[in-house]
């Protein structure tokens, strides 16, 4: 995750976790991983993304014992937050029991739902147990949600929740895939965060698996366009003094877009903020290191999109067990940033962004070191620093971070006028 308002200078809550501020773990490496457990996967929309390929039947899951046994177990491995997530996690009769299982560890809890079944009755229950944030999916308004998540009414059912959730006082925030369903919208979608006093907006990447192959991926110049325009909106946000946070999620790439953006416009803050990046560290301290998933069967995986062999199961032996005495794919996991290939092996932001995310470019069909498909940096950006850049000319509106268009590499092409 990138908090791109927390590093335009409004702090959060999560810096320390986040960057090392005020902290004194070494690195986003060394930190203790954030559990992110898909505690079942059934679920009662059937979007068209979803990774997990959640749909309405009934399937194994862990039992209450189990689960509790592997919310006890992330406990003392010092975990910072504990995720329940899905399919659609309340559907999961034993949740609140398993929640407040959590809190009486000490775990901070968030929940990641589609908002549909949170009513006022839900929301006080989740308000009682100190969840502490409630993350809801949008992906349009209206119609193209409820298209995208396949059910009519769940955009207005998921609006129910936020206001269920606020009355209450639970932090919630929106989950925004970027998509060529969602991007259109976005602006309209800021103003919904506005509207309903939501403290959080995320906009995520969108990782080809499960359903979500279907999908594929946008062309790099129109997600790097659409990353501008978050950064603008975060941007307005912070000078406004708006109380929302702004986040992008699952591609690494975006922190050294942000610092790009920052070297030309806001220079005095291009130092803090890259040293933020590096000591994070990007997918070097994220999956397998300070990320672990859990499926509903205990299949660990680095995160919750990895479509890769799994790394152990928590039905045979522990979490903690599994990350200290790391199997052999897990380790070749952790040495990923330090082999890899191609356009990656001589970029200048590697440090801060390890290869960009792995699921994504396993999913993708490529080799475990190879870069991820989803880097929407050009190699002039990767090879060249910030003073040559800026004596280089305006890219055309083909080129990233311009008007989106059919050239996805158009500094190797280096054919078009400004290029």
């Amino acid at each position: 995750m990138l908090n791109v308002t927390a590093l335009l200078g409004r702090p959060s809550g999560s810096d320390s976790l986040r960057y090392g501020r005020h902290s004194t773990t070494t690195s986003g490496a060394a930190r203790a991983p954030v559990v992110v457990w898909n505690c079942t996967r059934t679920c009662n929309l059937a979007c068209r993304h979803c990774y997990s390929d959640s749909d309405a039947k009934i399937y194994d899951q862990l039992s209450s014992d189990e689960a509790r046994a592997l919310i006890t177990d992330a406990a003392g491995m010092g975990s910072p937050a504990f995720l329940f997530s899905g399919g659609e996690p309340l559907i999961r009769p034993d949740l609140l029991e398993l929640i407040a299982h959590a809190r009486s560890h000490g775990l901070p809890v968030t929940l990641s739902s589609n908002g549909t079944l949170i009513d006022d009755d839900v929301a006080r229950k989740l308000a009682d147990l100190e969840v502490r944030y409630v993350g809801i999916s949008l992906d349009g308004i209206g119609e193209v949600h409820d298209t995208f998540r396949g059910r009519k009414g769940a955009y207005d059912h998921a609006i129910r929740g936020i206001r269920a959730l606020r009355k209450v006082g639970v932090k919630v925030g929106i989950r925004i895939t970027l998509s060529p369903s969602s991007v259109p919208m976005l602006d309209d979608l800021f103003e919904v965060a506005e509207q309903e006093g939501i403290g959080r907006v995320c906009c995520y990447h969108m990782v080809p698996a499960g359903r979500g192959q279907g999908e594929g991926l946008m062309p790099v110049a129109e997600e790097r366009a659409a990353l501008e325009r978050v950064f603008d909106q975060a941007e307005r946000w912070v000078a406004d003094g708006r109380d929302i946070e702004m986040l992008t999620v699952d591609n690494y790439a975006d922190g050294p877009a942000l610092l790009l953006r920052l070297e030309q416009n806001h220079p005095e803050l291009a130092d803090s903020v890259e040293a933020a990046l590096t000591w994070n560290g990007g997918q070097r301290g994220a999956g397998g290191r300070g990320l672990a998933a859990i499926d509903w069967v205990g299949n660990v995986r680095p995160d919750q999109f990895w479509g890769g062999p799994p790394l152990g199961s928590v039905r045979e032996r522990p979490l903690s067990q599994i990350w200290a005495d790391a199997p052999e794919l897990l380790a070749s996991l952790r040495g990923r940033a330090d082999n890899l290939t191609g356009r990656c092996a001589t970029c200048r932001f590697q440090g801060m962004c390890g290869g960009g995310l792995t699921s994504r470019t396993v999913a993708c069909g490529l080799p475990m070191e190879a870069p991820d498909p989803g880097c929407h940096l050009t190699d002039r950006e990767i090879t060249m620093t910030a003073a040559e850049l800026s004596g280089t000319k305006t890219p055309c509106g083909k080129c990233a971070g311009g008007t989106a268009g059919s050239c996805n590499r158009p500094d190797e092409a280096a054919t078009t006028a400004g290029c």
